[in-house]
């Protein structure tokens, strides 16, 4: 075992080695800016033999103006970087094991409602409307448009996370069966139903595109370069604008469809299947609020109550 190797060092070596195992480009991102700011925290590039568990919890105090989910992540792109180093014998153990892990706060689940959704494709064609003064107001007919009913379609038919429908290729997709293929977290490799609807929207966008080759984007932009997170964001952000629906982004997508799923007759197992999670702590929170919509629609439609037997 080296015990002469730095930080720095550790992180070149955990890098190389990353590019091996397909890793999201996002993850790596995420997991270079938590190195990159424990390394500022250690001011002075400490050998690896050195860092203490200590040393990983007064980082994780100095991070006051970050979330404890944030929190959260940083350990978790630290663990996943020990846990290299333990495996390449570069340290005896993986430190982060020690360290306590903080509570991520609860945010509230919040879904898309139908005349949401409506509104959203209702505005998917075109532009907002423009004109000079003095004269008659106009609009433009939108390019993407077949792509972006495609994916609010796929968004919500799936649960897909924004990292998951970007990088999808158009070889993932299967519209005979109406199932694709999608890499999530850690890697995990799970197949996924879709609607023949969803399906009819997905070819439609795919015959506007040109001499496509099986391993390229699924969604691409108008450059033909692949969608990326903050460019899939924005574009529903644009289309919620014109749609006047506030607050909508990819998660959304993912609550709606979750909290319908269960409504819909669908078991909180086969949730956890489609949605990738490792444990039923959302399905958990995602069936409590269906339970309530359906006690609140008995309490309202019970005959005993209604006809006061």
């Amino acid at each position: 075992m080296n015990t002469q190797i730095s930080f720095s060092q550790m992180v070149d070596g955990y890098f190389l080695a990353a590019g091996a195992r397909h890793l999201s480009q996002h993850t790596l991102n995420d997991y270079a800016n938590t190195f990159r700011k424990f390394n500022i925290f250690l001011d002075n590039d400490s050998q690896i033999s050195r860092i203490t568990p200590h040393d990983i919890e007064g980082f994780l105090r100095s991070q006051d103006d970050v979330s404890n989910k944030t929190l959260v992540n940083y350990l978790i792109g630290l663990s996943a970087l020990w846990h290299w180093a333990s495996d390449e014998h570069l340290v005896q153990e993986n430190i982060i094991s020690k360290v306590p892990k903080p509570k991520p706060e609860q945010t509230a689940i919040v879904e898309l409602s139908l005349a949401d959704i409506k509104a959203l494709l209702a505005n998917v064609d075109r532009s907002r409307s423009y004109g000079r003064p003095g004269q008659a107001e106009t609009s433009h007919a939108l390019p993407v448009a077949d792509r972006n009913r495609a994916i609010i379609l796929l968004l919500l038919d799936t649960g897909l996370r924004a990292s998951e429908l970007c990088s999808l290729k158009i070889s993932d997709i299967d519209l005979r069966n109406f199932h694709f293929r999608v890499y999530g977290k850690g890697s995990k490799e799970r197949m996924i139903p879709f609607s023949p609807r969803t399906g009819q929207s997905i070819w439609r966008y795919l015959t506007t595109r040109k001499e496509d080759r099986p391993t390229d984007p699924l969604f691409t932009t108008s450059q033909d370069r692949a969608l990326d997170r903050t460019q899939l964001r924005k574009q529903l952000e644009h289309i919620a604008a014109r749609a006047g629906v506030l607050d909508v982004h990819p998660h959304r997508f993912r609550h709606t469809f979750a909290i319908n799923y269960i409504r819909n007759g669908g078991d909180i197992f086969s949730l956890q299947m489609i949605l990738g999670h490792t444990t039923l702590e959302m399905e958990r929170r995602y069936l409590a609020i269906a339970q309530a919509d359906i006690d609140n629609g008995h309490r309202r439609a019970s005959p005993v109550d209604n006809w006061k037997l």
